[in-house]
């Protein structure tokens, strides 16, 4: 039996560990500037010059401007206000949407929503290896169409989607472009004018910084309501007192992706190898879901043909490892990956026998030996 010291985190996609410069950044501003940035007094202008710093740094990192920058409590919120307030902003020109059918619930749910009010939804299937037709999204688009709601990366597989294409595509027809790039932003270099995108999804708990803050980026004359009603913040876009000490987190957060990037994916990528190359050294029946030359690094989704994830998940659990059987936010779900389902079918094996690795910076090559090791008694 493996004698297992330390516990070992395996779910980054969930969410990642906070940098430690991030929660110095943090720990600073809740002690020294607990003024409301809406206010004019000095506190509230203190605090309004570090709000503005951090709208400016988290556009440039996606070739934005900074009014273009709405913050917000996350990617659920964000997704939310660009599907529902974007739809309803452009219901008189048609009530047509396109999506896949592997987005994030925070996509979905609201596009279940407006389908009760009318709307008619047009869910794409990708293919077995998790990506999507582009011949196939073309084909979807109708003169009604008003919005597409595409994801950067999928969050179960990690599956790179054509944005830019997609981009170019709509660019020429008028029609809304959101992409949830909650998974994409910080591992891919975005940028938002390349690849004409109207609204986009980030949050900041994916990159190393805190939860409950993220930004929807709105493309500058793009015109919709606000999602939350109340005071003038963020430009009348978003009411509510700002979050700063998470707001300035998460722009700390940026900075450290920013000059990290290429080292972490690199990481990234030696650790998935390394892992592959256990499983095979070790004899473990395993297949990839997927594609790996068109997903990002860190994540990869590994079927075991006679092990039911729930049970990989509690028997790894018990030895304190720490993995996911698809999205963070459907966990203690029984139901079939809604993900693999799209890409295998409704009676495939690998819907209730595959697991969702996923590594970051604090992931070490012990690390991976040691979680193979356990699997090889597990399977």
């Amino acid at each position: 039996m493996i004698n297992m010291t330390a516990s070992i985190y395996l779910d980054y996609a969930a969410t990642t560990p906070m940098d430690i410069s991030v929660i110095e950044k943090m720990t600073d501003t809740m002690r020294n500037h607990y003024g409301n940035a809406s206010s004019i007094h000095q506190y509230g202008r203190n605090s309004k010059k570090l709000l503005e710093h951090a709208r400016k740094t988290v556009a440039e990192y996606i070739n934005a401007l900074p009014e273009e920058i709405i913050f917000t409590s996350g990617g659920t919120e964000s997704d939310n206000t660009a599907i529902l307030m974007g739809a309803h902003a452009r219901s008189d020109r048609g009530r047509h949407i396109i999506t896949t059918a592997v987005e994030h619930e925070a996509v979905l749910k609201p596009l279940k929503r407006l389908e009760a009010e009318g709307f008619e939804v047009t869910y794409l299937p990708v293919g077995i290896t998790g990506e999507l037709d582009f011949e196939h999204f073309k084909e979807a688009v109708r003169q009604d169409t008003i919005l597409v709601s595409i994801m950067s990366v999928n969050n179960e597989v990690g599956t790179i989607f054509p944005i830019e294409k997609i981009g170019a595509f709509l660019s020429e027809r008028d029609i809304l472009f959101h992409t949830d790039a909650v998974q994409a932003f910080g591992p891919l270099k975005i940028d938002v004018k390349k690849a004409k995108i109207d609204l986009l999804s980030a949050s900041a708990h994916k990159i190393y910084g805190p939860k409950g803050v993220g930004f929807l980026y709105k493309r500058k004359n793009i015109a919709i309501p606000s999602f939350m009603l109340g005071g003038n913040q963020e430009r009348k876009q978003r009411a509510g007192t700002e979050n700063l000490p998470a707001i300035v987190g998460f722009e700390q957060a940026v900075c450290h992706m920013k000059a990290n990037r290429a080292q972490f994916n690199q990481h990234a990528v030696n650790l998935r190898e390394q892992l592959i190359y256990e499983l095979n050294h070790q004899a473990i029946n395993f297949q990839i879901n997927g594609n790996l030359s068109q997903q990002v690094p860190h994540i990869i989704n590994l079927y075991f043909p006679n092990k039911l994830a729930e049970q990989l998940l509690i028997q790894l659990d018990l030895k304190q490892i720490a993995v996911s059987a698809g999205s963070a936010c459907t966990a203690g779900s029984i139901k079939p990956s809604h993900v693999l389902q799209s890409m295998y079918g409704d009676q495939s094996d690998r819907l209730m026998h595959s697991i969702r690795v996923s590594m970051g910076a604090f992931t070490t090559e012990k690390d991976i030996k040691d979680f193979v090791k356990v699997l090889k008694e597990i399977v």
